[in-house]
């Protein structure tokens, strides 16, 4: 486990456990590391929280004065930063964003050349350099200096690249946006006005402090109501740095990224255009996507929760979509990241291919009730090994046949063992759970439930 980075960068409240001097001491160690025989290119994009600002700066002081050449996106999103990198000559790319965190957090995430997320041997390099373990990197000195210029070029050719990936016009649609105060307050409806929809916009005026905040793909209740109210056909809902989505049919329910991996695989399939026939899902994906998918003979593959690993998994076996519920979704020929508006333009691309609506295409894949707890312990290795933990667990998989699964795994960065049950009604969830979570009492390693 890293020390400052996880799987979606350093994040942290910003000047608190993530500081300007953290943001230097990386640039400072990036602008150096890829100047190595050349001058160096990074391009760095924020999102519109108060702190990003001044992270750009601390940012781009330290690039350049380790000699790096800094381009800056401006506002923008997660996906138009590997856009960015992957199109044109940079080294690497910069994007300053806590995602769906409050405004108060901010993070640091790093990409590499490819528009992939950097690889773990040069995050364990910067981790030392913050740390004091490397020598300092020389300053840059005369015209060795590095150049510190706007690029907001960049971000209008994403905007161009988004809108040429659409099929056909959306002319005649009515759609929601829900842009979080965030990343994609200008973009998104940009692009929805030039692909011909009659857009409905809301939590697009950012001020700092309002990024999140009860709008957007985490607080998604007031895109429901604009939906219903304005009777629009879909609406669609990003966090802070747009890497994610979440829909909204015509009837107000939640699309969940669930939904959505269901809806375009499906949608590929009967195309013969799913390569591989296979979806990548973490292990929290709900257990009726796989009864879903099972139905309609596709097969699916489960990584570690983090799009981090869905994305390895999808670029190691080519693999054409992949995901999480909470509405990250990669859409592998098209993007090296998850992408809210390109999620978007690609439920739109169903709807009207189709000719159907929302509520429609995701109507056949059935949610299972869900009961998640949260169980601080003593140890959590050895709160897995337990024999009684084991036992329990075995139980309540026997218990539930074809008709729902448990699930127990660590957190990463707590003492905190998550234990989850699906099944065909919350009752049972709960009782599987609360067996599981007294095997863990009985066996004297429980501490609370969270």
């Amino acid at each position: 486990m890293s020390k400052y980075f996880g799987t979606d960068g350093f994040r942290g409240e910003a000047n608190v456990n993530l500081t300007v001097e953290h943001a230097f001491r990386i640039g400072r160690f990036l602008g150096w590391y890829y100047s190595q025989g050349h001058k160096a290119q990074i391009v760095i994009g924020k999102d519109t929280r108060l702190s990003s600002y001044m992270f750009e700066d601390a940012l781009s002081a330290g690039l350049a004065a380790s000699g790096a050449d800094v381009y800056l996106l401006h506002v923008t999103t997660t996906p138009s930063v590997s856009y960015v990198v992957r199109t044109e000559d940079f080294d690497c790319g910069i994007m300053i964003s806590a995602s769906h965190n409050p405004y108060y957090d901010n993070g640091i995430k790093l990409l590499n050349g490819d528009g992939e997320k950097m690889e773990d041997a040069v995050i364990d390099e910067v981790e030392k350099y913050l740390d004091g373990k490397l020598p300092e990197a020389p300053y840059a000195t005369r015209e060795n200096i590095g150049h510190v210029v706007d690029y907001s070029a960049g971000r209008n050719r994403y905007i161009g690249y988004l809108i040429s990936l659409a099929t056909q016009s959306f002319r005649g649609k009515r759609v929601g946006l829900d842009c979080a105060n965030g990343s994609t307050w200008q973009i998104a409806k940009s692009v929805f006005d030039a692909l011909g929809a009659e857009t409905y916009v809301i939590h697009n005026t950012p001020d700092g402090v309002n990024v999140n905040l009860n709008c957007g793909s985490t607080h998604i209740e007031s895109l429901q109501k604009l939906v219903v109210d304005e009777h629009l056909d879909v609406g669609f809902a990003f966090d802070g740095d747009a890497d994610r989505c979440l829909a909204v049919d015509e009837k107000g329910r939640v699309v969940n990224g669930d939904h959505i991996m269901y809806i375009y695989a499906r949608y590929l399939k009967e195309q013969d255009k799913l390569r591989n026939n296979t979806v990548v899902t973490t292990v929290m994906s709900n257990f009726g996507l796989y009864k879903a998918l099972d139905e309609l003979g596709i097969r699916y593959e489960k990584t570690k929760v983090g799009d981090k690993y869905v994305y390895e998994n999808m670029r190691e076996n080519d693999h054409l979509i992949g995901g999480e519920q909470s509405g990250h979704i990669i859409f592998l020929k098209y993007a090296n990241t998850g992408d809210g508006v390109l999620t978007a333009i690609k439920m739109m691309e169903v709807m009207l291919k189709k000719k159907t609506t929302l509520s429609a295409l995701a109507a056949p894949m059935h949610m299972y009730p869900q009961v998640l707890k949260n169980v601080i312990v003593t140890d959590k290795e050895k709160t897995l090994a337990s024999d009684a933990v084991k036992a329990a667990v075995e139980k309540a998989t026997e218990e539930l046949g074809e008709d729902g699964r448990v699930l127990l795994r660590a957190s990463g960065t707590e003492p905190v063992l998550r234990v989850m049950s699906e099944a065909n009604t919350f009752a049972i969830c709960e009782h599987h759970v609360d067996a599981i979570i007294e095997a863990m009492n009985q066996a004297g390693y429980l501490i609370r439930v969270k």
